[in-house]
């Protein structure tokens, strides 16, 4: 199914779309954080207006496909396949991993909110995940009554999964950097980039977190 053409590591910011945020138009949202540094978008949008929504995809799908980003699709394997994104992303409530993979495809990337369990993690992992998302890590305000989790589960986590690891919940340029040296292969940031009044500062500031300073690489 994947489109997605070009060479990409599953590191950096993973920048997550919030409908309430869309203050100039989310395609030059999305367009803004990938000029930031984002690595990967994500398009999440739980409202029931299918025409609005297959439109948004589409837009952002071309902003990412001219940047060579890939786009995934929160929790809907049908918007997914409608405007042919690279992948989905899924919770427990949602579609099974199993028939995700089979309607999407062996190229598709497939990633899963695993909160703050690593059981899941490893359960997802077998069961053909593409990586792991845990979280939330700090008070979040699109996620307020999620579960807590903690950076020593990215340890754990990091020991037993070969699969990149995604840390999400309230995180900004000041609390990232421990998440990165505890594991987390990308940070994943809905608010912290979406709701600044400057997007492009904020995503260029947290992709920034995962420079090396010895390095500067």
């Amino acid at each position: 199914m994947s489109q997605f053409i070009g060479p990409f590591r599953f590191s950096g910011l993973y920048a997550i779309t919030d409908a309430e945020l869309r203050a100039d138009g989310i395609a030059t949202q999305v367009e803004r954080a990938i000029t930031g540094g984002a690595r990967v978008v994500q398009y999440r949008d739980k409202g029931h207006d299918r025409v609005r929504r297959l439109r948004e995809a589409g837009e952002i799908l071309t902003i990412c496909r001219r940047h060579a980003i890939p786009l995934l699709i929160n929790d809907d394997v049908d918007l997914a396949l409608a405007v042919q994104a690279d992948g989905v992303h899924i919770g427990r409530d949602d579609t099974d991993l199993a028939r995700t993979r089979a309607a999407l495809g062996g190229d598709a990337i497939v990633g899963v909110s695993c909160y703050n369990r690593l059981e899941l993690a490893i359960e997802a992992r077998e069961a053909g995940a593409d990586y792991v998302a845990f979280g939330r890590f700090f008070s979040s305000q699109s996620k307020p009554a999620a579960v807590q989790a903690h950076p020593e589960l990215l340890r754990e986590a990091r020991a037993v999964l070969d699969c990149p690891l995604v840390a999400i919940g309230g995180i900004t340029e000041q609390n990232g950097r421990p998440l990165i040296e505890a594991g987390a292969d990308m940070l994943a940031v809905i608010r912290g980039v979406f709701g600044a009044a400057n997007v492009t500062a904020a995503a260029r500031s947290i992709s920034r977190l995962f420079i090396d300073p010895e390095t500067n690489a």
